[in-house]
């Protein structure tokens, strides 16, 4: 009875090790890192995966011998990025040449969700995004037996206030959609001056705005 309660409690430690093991949330390193993990579910002769900023182009990951091809002056992001910076992926199969440079031909070109970083960029599109300056809230993940558990951003307002919301995303292994997403509230809200809802702003209005005057008496003086 006592070696069976130790092998037991052996292993209830164990499993509950593993089981603890398993949902300790690991950060994105970045979203290079992510992208050049992308294992095309089309076939190709050769690919690249390049990364313009500012003008330049910078071939981060080749498969095959690069062909000849033409700079593109636009392409996508699955984070968050300065406005002239972005990713695009020239591959070729046979004599032609294609370009992927938008999430859509992203999608597409990655196919089935088979890993943690096809699970990201899955999400990615669908409006959420991998924020490396807020990874903690918005660019971890974990999994188990079933599902990718991605916790990241998405930007809910270009407006007053510029917002950033935090989400997490379960997405199904088998299935490769995303079965729930939970709203973990907004992690960033930026106000400027000319914001109406600015709360900084309301209350400098409410403190200068003026005091009723005393009214005035409406009673006639009669003459002696």
């Amino acid at each position: 009875m006592v070696k069976f309660t130790n092998k037991f409690s052996l292993f209830v430690f164990i499993f509950l090790g593993i089981f603890s093991y398993s949902q300790e949330k690991k950060q994105f390193s970045n979203v290079s890192n992510i992208l050049q993990n992308i294992i095309p579910n089309i076939k190709t002769d050769s690919w690249v995966l390049i990364h313009k900023s500012y003008g330049k182009d910078n071939i981060i990951k080749q498969s095959g011998a690069v062909k000849d091809y033409i700079p593109q002056s636009s392409g996508f992001n699955i984070g968050i990025a300065e406005e002239d910076e972005f990713y695009y992926i020239v591959y070729s199969s046979g004599v032609k040449t294609e370009y992927v440079t938008d999430l859509d031909g992203l999608k597409k070109f990655v196919g089935k969700v088979d890993d943690i970083q096809d699970a990201a960029i899955f999400a990615a599109t669908e409006g959420y995004i991998v924020d490396e300056e807020f990874r903690d809230m918005a660019g971890n993940y974990y999994e188990d037996k079933s599902n990718y558990y991605l916790d990241l951003g998405k930007l809910t307002s270009k407006e007053c206030p510029y917002q950033k919301k935090h989400f997490t995303l379960t997405i199904s292994k088998s299935a490769g959609t995303i079965t729930n997403v939970k709203d973990n509230g907004a992690y960033i809200e930026l106000y400027n001056k000319k914001c109406t809802n600015n709360p900084r702003l309301l209350k400098i209005v409410k403190k200068e705005e003026p005091k009723d005057e005393p009214k005035k008496s409406t009673k006639s003086t009669k003459r002696r």
